[in-house]
């Protein structure tokens, strides 16, 4: 009799470990995703004036992305390996179409009209890239020597110049950083990225002359945005005055004066993070960042534990490019950076940004669950 109780003991968790793994989710990856998007739905409900239209939206943009995570999450990690050539070839036809044919939107050319959807080509870059320069290392022993260097920072420049063009500085650091993730990872020398760190140190002249006008005003705001506290300075100092007033414990969920009153501009996208820190102070502010941290802590466990080089560069380079999306939105709220159009990852109000990232974690969920086990 005892036999058999130990018998059907571990037999349960087998079957249900088997169905696990043939969902190809990684369940506390999925959790740490699933619990932020319903905390977006929360805040969105009050950042967006309580409009239940925009909930609806949200809920399905959010929908049609896990639906798309979950597709990627079973094709083997051999097949992005395989077509990373072709999809980073593809992505950067499309930002030259970009530059020629794609519609114009507050003063930017950012989008392709194909009649019955528009997107943002930036977007596929943003996965493109970092599976290109991975596919690129894994070819040769790490970490990189000169050539491989060269090449792979001249295939992160490219799609990186291509989105600047259009302009849209926000998106050309996100993939810069993604590729940058793949150097790092792939055992970048401290000493050359101190190099290349001072070399764009000595670059800033040359740099702020090729800069849009408005983005120099952008970095001349983040230095004293008080000089222009009605006109260029004014998101900001609305957003720290939100931040501000929420305290320890915040004003409560629906208590954001700034948002509700409409001083806070872009209070359900870009700074959303000020309407969440003012209803729930830092002590909320504090749990959406261990939300966050235990999201990237997940990432990089499967990055260590991707069985080949290209899996386990493009897992790290995904974890770390949701890294320097919270870094920059959080950081342009507070002030800390200049204000770019990074949205609050999983949080803020949009479509796009939320298909990408869910599209990144289902990657890494196929290099997780498509693992050999010896």
């Amino acid at each position: 009799m005892k036999t058999e109780t130990r018998h059907e003991q571990f037999e349960a968790p087998s079957v249900l470990g088997t169905f696990l793994r043939r969902l190809h989710i990684d369940i506390p990856l999925f959790i740490g995703l699933l619990l932020t998007a319903l905390l977006s739905m929360v805040i969105l409900y009050s950042a967006g004036g309580q409009n239940i239209d925009i909930l609806m939206r949200q809920m399905g943009r959010v929908g049609l992305a896990f639906f798309l995570m979950t597709v990627l999450a079973h094709i083997h990690p051999y097949q992005f390996k395989r077509y990373s050539t072709v999809l980073f070839g593809f992505g950067i036809i499309l930002l030259i179409a970009v530059l020629i044919i794609g519609q114009i939107g507050k003063g930017a050319q950012r989008w392709l009209d194909l009649g019955f959807f528009r997107f943002q080509p930036s977007e596929m870059i943003k996965l493109t890239t970092p599976m290109m320069i991975a596919w690129y290392l894994a070819e040769y022993p790490l970490p990189p020597k000169a050539k491989q260097l060269f090449i792979a920072t001249l295939l992160i420049i490219i799609p990186t110049l291509l989105i600047a063009k259009q302009p849209d500085l926000g998106t050309a650091l996100l993939v810069a950083s993604s590729g940058a993730g793949v150097l790092f990872f792939g055992g970048l020398s401290w000493w050359i990225m101190g190099g290349i760190a001072a070399l764009l140190t000595a670059l800033t002249p040359i740099i702020w002359h090729f800069m849009h006008g408005y983005q120099r005003d952008r970095v001349l705001t983040f230095l004293n945005p008080e000089a222009d506290p009605l006109g260029r300075g004014y998101h900001i100092i609305q957003s720290k005055i939100a931040i501000g007033s929420g305290g320890v414990y915040g004003k409560g969920w629906l208590g954001s004066t700034q948002s509700e009153l409409d001083f806070l501009p872009e209070s359900s996208t870009d700074f959303i993070f000020a309407v969440f820190a003012e209803e729930f102070g830092l002590l909320g502010c504090l749990g959406l960042l261990t939300l966050y941290l235990l999201i990237i802590a997940r990432c990089l466990f499967i990055a260590s534990q991707a069985q080949d080089s290209y899996s386990r560069l493009l897992a790290s380079s995904l974890a770390f490019t949701f890294f320097v999306y919270v870094f920059v939105n959080i950081g342009m709220v507070i002030g800390v950076l200049p204000v770019v159009g990074v949205p609050l990852p999983l949080i803020s109000y949009g479509g796009t940004s939320i298909v990408t990232l869910l599209s990144g974690f289902g990657i890494l969920m196929s290099i997780h669950t498509h693992r050999k086990f010896r």
